[in-house]
Formats: C-alpha cells, structure tokens, sequence
C-alpha cells in the first residue's frame, strides 16, 4: 500500500483502557492527521511479556473507543515490522521515551529506529497495566483521594486535563469539564467546552478500571442521545463516594482521565452524587432531557427523579462485565499475575540500562 501522509502507526499490548494509553495516543495523534493502532494477540504478549488480563476483543475494543484513534489493528506484532506499517500506509511509529523489550531482551523498535522511523514522545508517569495489577494483589485503598475541591490533586494537572478533553484532531478543546465541589449551588468550570450544551443526556458512576461494559454502554448512550439531538455529559463519583475496601481500583483522576478520552461523551461532571435529584440535574450545563441508567443496575441512583426523565439501557455487548468481573480474573489466577509482576520487575531494570546506555552514546 502507498505510504499516507499524515497517518501515523502506534502499537501495544493496551491491557487495561488506563490514561496512559491514552496519552499516547494522544501524542501519536498530534504527530499526524490518522492514527493507526496495532494491538497485539494475547498470544505474543504471553510469549514476550505475561499474561493478559483483558482478552484481544476487549483490548480492541477499548483502543476503538479513544477519541483520537482512527482505526484499530488487531494482531500486530510484538516487535514492530515496518512491512506491517507499510501494509496500513503508515511512514513512522511513535512510542513513549521508554524502552520495550521482546523475551530476548531486545527492542521491539530497534529496525523502525534505524529506519528513521520512529517518533518519540514522553510517557505519562505514574500509570501503567504492572501498578493497577499490583493494587488488585496488594488490596490497599493507599492511593485513593479526597473529595473533590478546588485544592483537589487533579487541579495541579489541569495542562493534561485540557489535552484530555481534546477533539479528535488533539489539537482543538472539545469536551468541557466540571466540579460538583459539595455545599455549592453551582458547578466550578475547570475546562471550557469549545460549544456550549442545549439538550442533555448524563449518566453517572465511578467508571472504575474503565472496561468494555463501560465503553458499550457509553457507545449506546451516545447513539440514543445523538437520536435525541442531545450531548452526553458523564458525572462520575469522588473515592471518598465510590469507596468500598480497596475499590475503587483507579483514583479519581486516573478514572477522570479514561473517561475524558472517550469518543462517546462530550462533557464530564467530577464529583456526582451516588443520589440523583433535581437539585443536582439543575447545576449540570444545558438541559437534562433524560438520565441514562444500566437496566440492571437501576433504583436507588435515580429514585428522587420523575421516572419519565430515566431512560433504561439494556442488550448491550459485555453488559454483565462490572470491575469486579475484571479483578476477579486476575486473584483467581493470582500466582501467574505475580509472576507476571515478578517478570516485569526484571524487564524494567534491561530496559533502563538501555535507556540509560542510549543516552550515553548520544
């Protein structure tokens, strides 16, 4: 295939739709005008990395739903093969300023690279498949947050926020991007929105490990709201609101952030009540001509509101997948996870030498 300018190719193993994935695909989105996204088979991660816990269709599906990917590819290979780029027209490969390794202990880059056909852009810190899997194991709720606030966590990243809330060019603002802070009769704007909202459909929930049950639900959501010349606005819930044990498993700016990216919303209330009333509904921005609910999953969030304002989802794909479906997988499996864990461990040491040793050659 000819080579398209513009389209740019992005790989991985994308196990977990966590804000670090996003970012970079975000960046790759940047470089170009198409993105490409490569995802590799449960098989090759198995053979060069571990076990995965999210299975390829549901990896795929994740990657699909970021707002800055153009296509998704099933099956790419673990160590990038510019004959494979060829095949999609993409020129040049982008991945973060970290160093991936192959079970030999090679880089998976190394040919794109000598190429001169790889681009690189920052890793997004502090976030990857290895910690949210550690927390699973370990059950702690060590890194859960305060309620939302204007001194909020959240607030020292609002560069990143922007980006997050990008249209899916990744250059222009899109979704707006609120705080329902409590005792406060209005919502504090933390992003603008680049247009305003008219007719409203919101839904609310803590959107924790952001998974396929998630995205499909949100992908109907969008479609009925779209049917109703209506904007999507998702309220999400604080820790402090959505605490149970060690749950949430993602914080609330690493839900806020997998949220954001998702091409199925338009706007993002940070702080929402387990408790839907008029109240709450009057703040949100625009009018709300219907809350969106999990047929399954329905009462107690909605029992304040009139019934004719609730809409009920339901036959949707993966709609009996809940966060705990997910953590399940990997405490029934526990011994092959910390191995996993174990092994990553050893990789993460070889690939910093080489970073380290690259640096050095420069």
């Amino acid at each position: 295939m000819t080579i398209v300018e513009g389209r740019i190719w992005i790989d991985g193993c994308f196990d977990f739709a966590h804000h670090g994935h996003a970012g970079a695909m975000l960046q790759a989105r940047q470089e170009g005008t198409e993105l490409y996204v490569g995802v590799h088979s449960d098989e090759e991660i198995l053979k060069h990395k571990g076990p995965v816990v999210m299975k390829l269709p549901e990896r795929v599906i994740a990657v699909e739903g970021c707002r800055w990917c153009t296509k998704a590819v099933p099956n790419a290979p673990y160590v990038t093969d510019p004959l494979v780029m060829d095949q999609y027209g993409c020129k040049y490969v982008v991945h973060g300023d970290d160093i991936t390794t192959d079970a030999d202990g090679k880089d998976c880059y190394q040919i794109c690279k000598d190429l001169g056909r790889f681009i690189v852009v920052k890793r997004t810190p502090n976030i990857s498949t290895t910690d949210l899997v550690g927390r699973m194991l370990d059950i702690n709720s060590h890194h859960h947050q305060g309620p939302i606030s204007l001194n909020h966590p959240i607030t020292d990243i609002k560069e990143r926020v922007q980006s997050y809330a990008s249209d899916p060019s990744g250059r222009d603002s899109y979704a707006g991007v609120y705080f329902n802070i409590e005792e406060s009769s209005t919502l504090h704007e933390f992003v603008s929105p680049k247009n305003g909202y008219q007719k409203v459909v919101l839904v609310v929930g803590e959107f924790d490990l952001f998974h396929p049950g998630h995205i499909k639900f949100l992908q109907k959501t969008q479609k009925y709201a779209r049917s109703n010349d209506a904007k999507v606005i998702v309220g999400i819930y604080d820790d402090a609101t959505a605490k149970n044990a060690n749950y949430p498993i993602m914080n609330l700016v690493e839900r806020s952030l997998c949220v954001l990216q998702s091409k199925y919303i338009d706007g993002l209330v940070i702080g929402a009540p387990k408790v839907l009333d008029t109240a709450f509904l009057g703040k949100v921005p625009g009018n709300v001509i219907k809350v969106v609910v999990n047929a399954s999953d329905l009462p107690s969030q909605v029992q304040l509101l009139d019934p004719t304002l609730v809409h009920e989802l339901s036959e949707y794909e993966y709609s009996d997948m809940t966060t705990s479906t997910i953590v399940n997988r990997v405490l029934d499996n526990r011994a092959e996870y910390e191995e996993r864990q174990r092994k990553k461990g050893w990789k993460s040491e070889l690939e910093q030498q080489l970073k380290q040793e690259l640096a050095y050659n420069k």
